[in-house]
């Protein structure tokens, strides 16, 4: 079982920055993949980042490449660091874990409760 807990969302104007993290409990953290989804209103819940159990290969969606770096700690912290943010960038975010890296939201295992972002324009 991993339990995941998001936080540092919020609102910030456009082209500022955020950073979400991600705890994760469970003796067995280090075997997961992590990833960031989000989810807009009337849409679907879309991967944003995706990182593999050591950290070594990373994924972003192409909406965010340049922009948002995903990284994790070897203890039990995942986070998102969200730069040059757009007003289409507001959702809530959400941590997820699976033991696979894959895009497939049905795939993963694990979800958080999810943290806003707005970005106003």
């Amino acid at each position: 079982q991993v339990q995941l807990v998001e936080r540092g969302g919020g609102l910030v104007q456009a082209g500022g920055s955020l950073t979400l993290s991600c705890a994760a409990s469970g003796r067995t953290y280090n075997v997961y993949s992590m990833a960031w989804f989000r989810q807009a209103p009337g849409k679907e819940r879309e991967i944003v980042a995706g990182i593999s159990p050591f950290g070594g290969t990373t994924y972003y969606a192409d909406s965010v490449k340049g922009r948002f770096t995903i990284s994790r700690d070897a203890k039990n912290m995942v986070y998102l660091q969200m730069n040059s943010l757009k007003p289409e960038d507001t959702a809530v975010y959400y941590c997820a874990a699976d033991r696979r890296m894959t895009i497939d939201r049905n795939a993963y295992d694990y979800w958080g409760q999810g943290t806003q972002v707005t970005v106003s324009s």
